[in-house]
């Protein structure tokens, strides 16, 4: 785990090398690893559904970029797609590569709108080498002292769920008392960042551990946090909040969600953004038996996903990289080295694994 300014890294001349053996009229027919979906988890996904595999990497069509990643995210959501059922996103294939966030730098282009040695974001993570169209990627953000990595995390889709999450979808007004679930992952510890400077009265947390409970109050200013695996939820959130909350930002659902129904105030907001207590279940899950409180407290509970908020991408990036660059806002990553570490990657994030953000260094 480290900060996000702290990554070092060699950079590489890949392109310089190509072009000298072209000069001497060598033939350099470039590999690159990754990794296809092997088979569909049944419960809580292990090494063998994950397969790293070599193969030779096209030169860039018309209108493409090859990139060569430089970091890969690993995310819950992609859970979801390793189960061949109908979602808001295509299921991931049995023998295709997998998919997901990276960033990396641009060695080939076809494309007047990038050029080589740009840095790029993009959606083709799970492999070393991706060859897409230019206008699937988007210029990596670029805040000094800060690893490129945060454009998978803080700077990223997990950083703008958490902005859209509170802002938009929990309607966050000043003085709420807001309660996080998953707090110490990378979408839940923005959020309670987001809500102690936009002026929330309370801000509350859940965790898996006694040192994640205490980086959320050490670290990142939450006034109170609890580890949900030492006793009930309800009663650890009725202990933090014996006046209520208004705001519950649910990443984990469950017996989470349940305890929340309970200690919300009237006109109470929930943003549905994750259940990841639930992705690896073999069965259904029974929901909340408590869900009739909604009626009488006249609570708001509205899903989404992050998608359908990009119109608030530029005040996210002036925001939260100006709070990111100055030191108000914090952020860690846990980092794997190596694509044969990306399933081990995935595994450790659905277990809780990882404070911040889970990546895959190259």
């Amino acid at each position: 785990m480290h900060q996000i300014g702290e990554t070092q890294r060699v950079e590489t001349q890949p392109e310089l090398v190509r072009m000298e053996a072209a000069e001497y009229g060598l033939s350099m027919t470039r590999t690159a690893r990754h990794v296809n979906l092997a088979s569909r988890p049944n419960g809580a996904p292990v090494p063998e559904n994950f397969e790293v595999v070599e193969a030779e990497v096209p030169a860039a069509g018309d209108g493409e970029i090859v990139v060569e990643n430089r970091f890969m995210s690993v995310d819950p959501y992609m859970r979801g797609r390793m189960n061949d059922v109908k979602s808001y996103v295509p299921p991931f294939q049995i023998g295709q590569p997998l998919e997901g966030g990276a960033v990396g730098e641009v060695v080939e282009s076809n494309s007047p709108n990038i050029s080589v040695g740009d840095h790029v974001v993009h959606g083709l993570g799970w492999r070393e080498v991706a060859v897409l169209p230019a206008a699937q990627a988007q210029p990596a953000a670029n805040v000094d002292g800060v690893s490129l990595s945060a454009n998978l995390g803080v700077l990223g889709m997990p950083g703008m769920t958490a902005y859209a999450g509170l802002l938009d979808v929990a309607s966050f007004k000043e003085g709420d008392a807001v309660f996080v679930s998953g707090a110490a992952g990378a979408v839940g510890s923005l959020v309670g960042q987001l809500a102690k400077l936009k002026g929330a009265s309370l801000v509350i947390g859940s965790a898996g551990s006694d040192e994640k409970v205490a980086w959320l109050t050490d670290e990142l200013g939450y006034d109170t946090a609890f580890n949900y695996k030492s006793g009930p939820v309800a009663k650890q959130l009725f202990a933090a909040a014996p006046n209520g909350i208004d705001v519950y930002f649910d990443n984990v659902g469950g017996d989470h969600l349940q305890a929340a129904l309970h200690a919300l105030n009237v006109h109470g907001r929930v943003a549905l953004c994750g259940a990841i207590s639930m992705y690896n279940n073999t069965e259904p899950a029974p929901g909340p038996n408590n869900l009739t409180l909604a009626i009488g407290k006249r609570l708001n509970m509205r899903g989404f996903i992050v998608s359908d908020h990009g119109d608030m991408r530029d005040d996210f990036v002036r925001e939260v990289g100006g709070w990111l660059a100055d030191g108000t806002i914090k952020a860690e990553e846990t980092v794997m080295q190596g694509i044969e570490s990306a399933g081990d990657a995935f595994i450790g994030l659905l277990a809780g694994a990882n404070t911040g953000k889970m990546v895959v260094e190259f």
